[in-house]
């Protein structure tokens, strides 16, 4: 027997004019076709990767792999070079990640306060550094008088607030009713304690959506290793990608195989698996912030 609900859903099909349902078929289509728009460059890496040397080199090689091998993965794998840029973007993407988000949600939460001094001129100061910087070269040169080109901090430090970020948590704590503040004052807690101890739990899906955009940010990011990286030691993965890109013999040439191996492989398929490889990690967090994520930016976004 249908339940209720099945009942109602059942007439309320019924009940839709053809415009409609006219309608939910162009708009389900539409979104197949731009589904299919950014997964099918990724179906196509794949194949490539798993495709052998004389098809990808003879162009075959669309959708579905053709002599099916796995030495290519194995290559890459076992190439120092990037299995050091791996380690550098882990652990650049996990530092940045969590002192951005810890310095700009103590930021955010003072800002959020109607009463601080001079709230509004600070809120202006940030705002305009987000319609103007210093430059490239005042930016470098800054860095180099720190001490920091050719530094891991190099990559993190300078993007540790961003101002965008900052006014959602902001906006997500002016959310929140004042009289939890209130009642946690009257019991004897400070500012610290009511920031752990009520604004953090309240503030879970809007944090943990700010801290899957650093992590993107830091994972995808490889202008900064290009100005401020030239040790080969402390470069990450994206700007390993990009080199690899650029001159895929290098990196045949720096592999760890040995030739007859080599020579099975080409190189649009090292760089369609390094490709890939690079992107897994930031995928597999991506399930585990999705239910935050929707209710993390309309609530943090939008002041009503």
């Amino acid at each position: 027997m249908p339940t209720s609900a099945q009942a109602k859903r059942r007439r309320r099909d019924i009940r839709r004019s053809w415009p409609e349902k006219l309608f939910d078929v162009c708009n389900y289509t539409l979104f197949v076709l731009l589904g299919l728009s950014t997964l099918l460059p990724f179906v196509n890496l794949l194949a490539k990767s798993l495709s052998s040397e004389a098809a990808v080199v003879a162009g075959r090689v669309n959708l579905l792999p053709i002599d099916l091998q796995l030495g290519t993965y194995r290559y890459v794998l076992e190439d120092d070079a990037f299995m050091g840029a791996l380690r550098v973007s882990l652990l650049l993407t996990v530092l940045g990640t969590a002192l951005s988000l810890l310095v700009t949600t103590l930021t955010a939460y003072p800002l959020s306060k109607p009463r601080l001094a001079g709230r509004k001129w600070l809120l202006l100061i940030f705002i305009f550094t987000m319609l103007f910087s210093g430059g490239l070269i005042p930016t470098y040169l800054l860095m180099h008088n720190l001490h920091l080109v050719n530094t891991l901090p190099a990559l993190f430090l300078p993007s540790m607030v961003n101002v965008f970020n900052m006014l959602v948590i902001k906006n997500y704590f002016e959310g929140l009713p004042d009289s939890l503040e209130e009642s946690a004052k009257l019991d004897g807690a400070g500012h610290i304690r009511i920031l752990l101890s009520i604004y953090l739990p309240l503030s879970l899906p809007v944090l943990a959506t700010i801290a899957l955009f650093f992590a993107v940010f830091f994972w995808n990011d490889y202008f900064n290793a290009m100005i401020y990286i030239s040790t080969p030691s402390l470069k990450p993965l994206q700007l390993f990608l990009k080199e690899l890109l650029v001159s895929s013999s290098d990196f045949l040439r720096n592999a760890t195989l040995n030739p007859d191996q080599a020579l099975n492989t080409a190189p649009q398929s090292i760089q369609a698996a390094s490709i890939l490889l690079a992107t897994v990690p930031i995928l597999l967090v991506y399930p585990f912030l999705q239910k935050y994520f929707v209710k993390g930016v309309l609530v943090g976004s939008v002041k009503e």
